[in-house]
């Protein structure tokens, strides 16, 4: 899709048997977000982005807990992790490039959540054990 983020990459589910093919427009959907991770990557000083999870089929996003109106749905979300870095600096980092991110959430201080949308709202959140609130 891009010189560092690929469609397996962006696909891939640890729930095997479990159909995660991305139709026509999720496949669009995933180009662009391919495109924008770019854009994350070099905010983040060419560090590597390691892909937790992108793109989810309904069977694989109802597997894993999730929502169906979770942006993984569509092929516009990814969640990631920078090694060597925080994921409380890579929000920091992200926001501070006035990237034009749709959500962006420190979750569990763990990973980061990333999405994009047409018009993006740049909400800056956390999640964690004790519940969602602002990333101030």
């Amino acid at each position: 899709m891009t010189p560092h983020f690929s469609l397996d990459e962006l696909t891939h589910t640890d729930h095997r048997k479990l159909d995660n093919t991305p139709n026509a427009q999720e496949l669009a959907n995933l180009q662009r977000l391919a495109e924008f991770l770019e854009t994350v990557k070099t905010a983040l000083g060419g560090k590597p982005v390691m892909i937790n999870s992108a793109f989810r089929s309904k069977a694989v996003n109802d597997a894993v807990g999730s929502k169906d109106t979770s942006q993984h749905r569509q092929g516009l979300a990814c969640d990631f992790r920078v090694p060597g870095m925080v994921p409380d600096a890579v929000v920091r980092t992200i926001i501070a490039a006035n990237l034009p991110f749709d959500q962006i959430i420190r979750e569990f201080d763990a990973w980061t959540h990333i999405s994009i949308a047409d018009k993006p709202r740049g909400q800056r959140l956390i999640i964690d054990k004790l519940g969602t609130r602002l990333f101030v």
